[in-house]
């Protein structure tokens, strides 16, 4: 039975048959993927399996020797053979199910994969510092950054700044103001700074739009990155916490179709977690940069 894990910046979890644990431990800003799932490892309950399948956040489409990650799997699962999987990979797979198309996937961050006829294309992913355009940390970051500013006088919105008050308090208590807890503050604002735009917020809503058209970008770029045309009918899904907000993801799906107007809009068919325990039982070969496997 092979147990499948799932590393985001906001949290974790982890599968293994009917059985799932989560974590709010994640990937924290700055920190490489292998020490945050060895504090994730070490807080979990025992558990076994031959066969580990890793889909992790933090690569930017280019998956580092696995060998570490499988010494890790083997000292706490007992497992014998490890895939590394970009997680936008994972996502793909979970939810297009082998279709052509692309997935975004909006957490903390960014991610987007394509896949056409065999060939895939991953873009954004860069981490917070210089990418994740549209993301979670970009949206939060910037809905305290201008809650902040209204607080000063610098500028005008009385809904943002009711809608942030709790955000602001956070910030006030921070004893760092640019260290993990203020990326991790950052993310958790997103859904009010999409929320905010949805009572008419004129900053938020400026702010939410300005991230549809990016992600928009993004997933068309990625389109075409795998060789794609803009005859083509490609599935697209949207997936991850902002995504819960119908009018961040209509705005995004707009902008999507100004330069890819035969595309489909789909529900996932699956999730991170069902993409690596599809790829672990069906493709036992490295596809790199996106998917490496290691062995003890």
């Amino acid at each position: 039975m092979t147990l499948i894990v799932d590393l985001g910046q906001s949290g974790s979890r982890i599968r293994v048959g009917e059985k799932i644990i989560t974590s709010t431990r994640g990937k924290l800003a700055g920190e490489h993927p292998l020490p945050a799932l060895r504090a994730i490892f070490e807080s979990t309950e025992k558990l076994e399996s031959q066969v580990v399948a890793l889909s992790c956040t933090g690569f930017g489409g280019v998956v580092t020797d696995p060998q570490p990650f499988a010494q890790l799997c083997n000292e706490f699962f007992g497992a014998q053979q490890t895939a590394v999987i970009d997680d936008g990979f994972a996502g793909f797979v979970g939810a297009l199910g082998g279709s052509n198309g692309v997935v975004l996937s909006i957490g903390g961050g960014v991610v987007s994969v394509g896949g056409r006829q065999q060939a895939f294309a991953h873009r954004d992913g860069l981490g917070s510092t210089f990418g994740d355009e549209g993301g979670g940390f970009w949206l939060g970051k910037l809905g305290i950054t201008k809650a902040l500013g209204v607080r000063q006088g610098r500028g005008e919105d009385r809904i943002l700044l009711d809608i942030f008050g709790e955000h602001i308090h956070a910030y006030n208590e921070l004893d760092v103001k640019n260290g993990p807890e203020a990326a991790s503050l950052s993310i958790q604002a997103a859904k009010d700074l999409l929320y905010a735009a949805d009572q008419q917020s004129p900053l938020a809503i400026a702010i939410r739009d300005e991230g549809a058209a990016l992600l928009a970008q993004t997933v068309v770029a990625t389109w075409l990155g795998v060789g794609g045309s803009e005859k083509e009918s490609p599935e697209i899904a949207i997936q991850g916490g902002p995504s819960r907000n119908s009018a961040y993801v209509e705005l995004i799906q707009h902008n999507i179709t100004k330069k890819l107007s035969h595309v489909k809009f789909i529900e996932p068919r699956g999730d991170n977690l069902d993409g690596a325990h599809w790829i672990s039982e069906n493709i036992p070969a490295d596809v790199s940069p996106l998917l490496r496997w290691a062995a003890n």
